[in-house]
């Protein structure tokens, strides 16, 4: 049986995939975070030390938050008012025996 998504909720969307974004993003920055601690400044071309930003890290999650809420919910938001013209994601289910 086929059948398509008629309209997508923006902020109930947006909310799981931020949510999602920002684990996805702590999972990633925490092991850099750490790697980079280990690993000492850096020094530009002149032999001057660098110092890395470890606040880069602990904030990035939360651009990850707030942009993949905005977007996300500005992708449903177009998805919607397209729906009407192309029609919408079609997907086929089947019925399964229990």
């Amino acid at each position: 049986m086929k059948k398509q998504i008629k309209r997508l909720s923006p902020h109930q969307n947006a909310k799981v995939f931020a949510i999602l974004m920002t684990v996805g993003a702590i999972v990633m920055f925490i092991p850099m975070a750490i790697i980079m601690l280990l690993v000492g400044p850096q020094v530009d071309q002149n032999g001057n030390p660098v110092e890395s930003s470890i606040m880069m890290f602990a904030i990035m999650p939360f651009f990850y938050l707030i942009f993949g809420y905005i977007f996300t919910a500005i992708a449903c938001a177009i998805y919607n008012v397209f729906f009407r013209f192309i029609g919408g994601i079609e997907f086929e289910t089947e019925e399964q025996g229990v």
